[in-house]
């Protein structure tokens, strides 16, 4: 089961499906645009300022033609009439550049404010969402979706503010004018050939935008497959699947290869068709305009505006198929984006829900709680147990009887099916989820360390502490002599997911981090599982110092680091088998007696060896 896979966007919907998804996405980008009412609006009357000042331009243009048309001997005339309009057509040129400037300046903190705030959300919204779906994810498609929706965002805003709206009033204001001063044929030649412009326009670009979606798919399949294989590649290289990963990328591109071949066929198709319309019209136009002149209905200014009117009108509409399409884009990728903002968050904060109140080391219930990932399969039986304020309580068992599942429900990343986890007798589904996590720190058996440095990763369990602090928190992880031999000391980077460092040094480092925090609830699950004996025994003494105290609920496979636990619970199949200390379940001489024995005579065997 995938949770998020571009594969889902490989369905067609219908026309009329996409219309409205194409209208609900535009009135979900409206509130974000709404921050900046005032610029908007000047954004628009700086649109409708340019798109006068451009209509004026033909207007003046049959008017300096129709004064060149004087009396010889008028040497005034000549000198001031045509000076005059040439100053004006001159301002008129400026005047369209400097609105069209200015609507872009006041616009641009819109755009990139509306942009931003999207994103934001977005992020923010990803990481409310629960473990399962971020275990289920497609980090790679995922990333690209955000990254196009972005994109898409400004380019929607840019496409409609600044090509199709100014085009539409332009195209009203030419006809009005046509309209009041020629016949009625100049009106319907020119509003015929834009509708079936228009017309044209949509109807291929809606037929190839199917195409432009398969392409979306393969590039994000493309990507998902790169980025997961780049992430893995010492499984890739462990295994010599160099050429198997190789052939499953090119099978993506070449499956985005084909798409983007159709999009490039059935662009031309549109581009000439589109020509095709506009030609037709354009020599209609100047027949009739020309037959004007020669009966002496039109003058020659009439001609040159007309001529002038037409040009004015179909460079922009030229752009119409390709702007068209790239709006069509710009709201699937965006709508995208918001499908993932759509996405449920499976675990949610009440709505009268408080923050957790925890001044002291509190008491930490597991009350009767059943569980399972998968409802149809239930991983806890109905368990239950205490951790009593500043103690120690140890889970073991065998790998899948549920001793990490333990954790994540303490963590709230996933609601108990049935009973209830409290701390210091609160229902944690009755408080806040960043309060629960803010009093809880954990050493995980697997640690992904940030791409970043040392410092930072240890850091990140206070964001805000001081150099001093994060070197305590080092020493007492043993890391601090490591980190200080290094060239680059505190500064190092530890790598993508800390792949520079060892096992073990990783695993110092979340010790670090979690010492830093300072929580008043430890979790240590196998913390550890990759240290050698020597650090282990060391580390050991320093997590027992630590959770001294505090309460503390400890996941372990080797029996040795739990000896000295408040109680000891044995786990097997999601129930607890046997529950007391290490001395009390040695004499009951049951599950955790045998595990002893197991583990204690490997253990004299390696010790053999090595002296050997």
């Amino acid at each position: 089961m995938r949770g998020y896979s571009s594969s889902s966007a490989s369905s067609d919907p219908s026309a009329q499906q996409r219309t409205h998804n194409d209208w609900q996405t535009l009135g979900r980008l409206v509130p974000y645009l709404m921050q900046y009412r005032w610029r908007v609006l000047a954004a628009l009357l700086f649109v409708l300022a340019a798109k006068v000042a451009n209509v004026g331009i033909p207007i003046l243009l049959k008017h300096l033609v129709d004064a060149l048309s004087i009396q010889p001997g008028d040497a005034a005339a000549v000198l001031v009439v045509p000076a005059g309009l040439l100053l004006a057509y001159g301002l008129l040129r400026l005047s369209t550049s400097l609105f069209t400037e200015l609507r872009e300046l006041v616009f641009a903190k819109a755009t990139q404010g509306a942009a931003r705030s999207i994103a934001l959300t977005t992020f923010q919204h990803l990481h409310g969402l629960s473990l399962r779906f971020h275990l289920e994810r497609q980090t790679g498609g995922m990333t690209r979706d955000i990254e196009r929706g972005v994109k898409g965002v400004e380019s929607l805003i840019s496409y409609s503010l600044y090509s199709i709206l100014p085009t539409f009033v332009e195209v009203a204001m030419v006809l009005g004018i046509l309209a009041i001063r020629f016949d009625a044929w100049f009106f319907w030649i020119t509003a015929v050939a834009l509708v079936l412009y228009v017309t044209f326009t949509v109807s291929v670009t809606e037929w190839r935008t199917r195409f432009r979606r398969e392409a979306n798919v393969a590039d994000s399949a493309a990507h998902t497959k790169a980025i997961d294989s780049l992430l893995n590649f010492e499984t890739v290289k462990y295994f010599n699947n160099e050429d198997f990963e190789s052939g499953r990328y090119d099978e993506s591109l070449e499956k985005l290869r084909r798409a983007r071949l159709k999009s490039q066929t059935t662009l031309s198709l549109l581009n000439s068709g589109q020509q095709f319309i506009i030609a037709t019209a354009l020599v209609i136009m100047l027949w009739r305009a020309t037959q004007g002149v020669v009966a002496g209905k039109l003058s020659l200014g009439d001609l040159v505006m007309i001529n002038a009117f037409m040009i004015q009108l179909y460079i922009p509409l030229n752009f119409l198929g390709a702007i068209y399409r790239e709006i069509k884009q710009s709201l699937t990728d965006l709508d995208r984006m918001f499908s993932l903002m759509d996405k449920a968050r499976e675990i949610e904060d009440r709505p009268d829900a408080r923050p957790l109140v925890c001044d002291a080391p509190p008491t930490v219930r597991f009350e009767c709680v059943h569980f399972g990932y998968d409802p149809a399969r239930e991983i806890l039986h109905g368990l239950s147990f205490e951790i009593p304020a500043g103690k120690t309580v140890a889970v073991v068992g065998p790998s899948g009887s549920g001793k990490s599942t333990l954790a994540r429900l303490l963590f709230r990343f996933y609601d108990v099916g049935s009973g209830r986890i409290t701390i210091d007798g609160q229902d944690i589904r009755d408080v806040t989820q960043s309060s629960v996590r803010r009093a809880i720190g954990i050493v995980p058996q697997d640690t992904v360390l940030f791409n970043d440095t040392i410092e930072y990763n240890i850091a990140y369990g206070r964001p805000g502490a001081t150099h001093a602090e994060v070197e305590e928190a080092a020493r007492a992880a043993r890391i601090h002599d490591f980190i200080a031999a290094s060239p680059k000391g505190y500064g190092t980077m530890v790598g993508e997911r800390g792949l520079k460092l060892s096992g073990g040094e990783k695993q110092r480092v979340a010790i670090a981090r979690t010492l830093l925090k300072n929580p008043p609830i430890l979790i240590f699950d196998e913390a550890t599982s990759a240290l050698d004996s020597a650090n282990e025994r060391a580390i050991q003494n320093e997590l027992r110092r630590a959770a001294r105290n505090k309460t503390a609920l400890v996941i372990a496979h080797r029996l040795s680091t739990v000896v000295d636990a408040h109680e000891i619970l044995v786990m097997d199949a999601g129930e607890i088998l046997e529950r007391g200390t290490h001395a009390e379940l040695l004499a009951m001489q049951g599950r955790y007696a045998r595990m002893w024995m197991l583990q204690r005579d490997a253990q004299e065997r390696t010790e053999t060896e090595e002296v050997g």
